[in-house]
């Protein structure tokens, strides 16, 4: 089913992080396509991501790309992120850049369609904080995760004259992927929990150990961008910070929590302009005066949680 959903939703390219999510779709893609890898990281960070992605690349005989952005780079990309997301929430603002510097530099090695392994670890619980849930509370939050999901490759994408692919969304799979029995979802080997219990299952022996087992790791761990907040750190004075979250806080009732948030939100005002309600009866986040849905427990604009 899953190796249908990738044969519909081929690309030319694929954003590899040599985790378990576009290791999987490598191998199916590759049934059918000779597929291009990129593969992102921060210049000087830690990146596992460029070791297990090698592995793979190597494994299936990829042609494979290691881009290397810098803080140049990071500051170039700031505002295409920023602005097409209408984000300064931090951790979208950070995972995104890499996403947008992988597309850019696919594009410009004549890459136009690229697959993505969005969509995942929400329809098969690869996120840690579901691994303890009972398994009815597991369903409830797995479907609160569904309706809300949304994911920037899709837009960044777009903006760059490009398409993001996402087999995991294709109909088929998706459907099939929501009514498993959660209990299928997680399970435990040598000690650990694992998120995404079947797909690793699915594919023992098709992949190399040390990708199926790999524990799930967040875009900005994968590609060294949690050096970012000490970057801005410093950058940004103690005397500047304060002085602009008070100003920022009083003219425009936004809440400033750190010095990285405070280089986008900059950003923001700057792309998008002051955040305002468009709905003043509507539910409001008390963080950043944005609108958000009634249900929400996270402002998408500036990251606030719980709300």
């Amino acid at each position: 089913m899953l190796e249908r959903a990738v044969a519909r939703n081929l690309g030319d390219g694929i954003l590899l992080s040599g985790g378990l999510d576009t290791s999987v779709l490598a191998v199916l893609a590759s049934k059918y396509a000779r597929l291009r890898a990129f593969t992102i990281a921060f210049r000087g960070a830690p990146a596992p991501d460029i070791e297990y992605a090698t592995l793979m690349a190597n494994y299936l005989g990829l042609e494979h790309s290691v881009r290397f952005f810098d803080e140049g780079e990071l500051y170039g990309a700031v505002p295409a992120v920023v602005k097409t997301l209408r984000s300064f929430d931090p951790m979208e603002v950070r995972n995104s850049v890499t996403i947008y510097v992988g597309l850019r530099t696919a594009r410009e090695n004549g890459v136009r369609s690229v697959i993505t392994g969005d969509g995942c670890d929400e329809l098969l619980a690869g996120y840690s904080f579901l691994f303890n849930l009972e398994k009815e509370k597991l369903g409830l939050e797995l479907r609160k995760l569904w309706d809300v999901m949304s994911f920037s490759s899709v837009p960044l994408a777009e903006v760059l004259g490009m398409e993001a692919r996402l087999p995991y969304l294709d109909p088929e799979f998706k459907s099939f992927a929501m009514k498993l029995d959660p209990r299928h979802m997680i399970g435990t080997k040598k000690g650990q929990i694992y998120g995404k219990w079947i797909l690793r299952k699915a594919f023992e022996g098709l992949l190399p150990d040390e990708v199926v087992w790999r524990v799930k790791t967040p875009i900005e761990y994968g590609s060294g961008t949690t050096v970012l907040p000490n970057l801005f750190n410093s950058r940004i004075s103690e005397a500047e910070f304060h002085e602009k979250r008070r100003r920022y806080l009083s003219e425009d009732k936004v809440t400033i929590r750190d010095k990285e948030q405070l280089f986008y939100y900059e950003v923001y005002r700057a792309e998008v302009g002051i955040p305002n309600p468009t709905d003043v009866k509507g539910k409001i986040c008390p963080q950043c005066n944005s609108n958000v849905s009634n249900r929400a427990t996270y402002c998408r604009t500036c990251g606030a949680y719980p709300i």
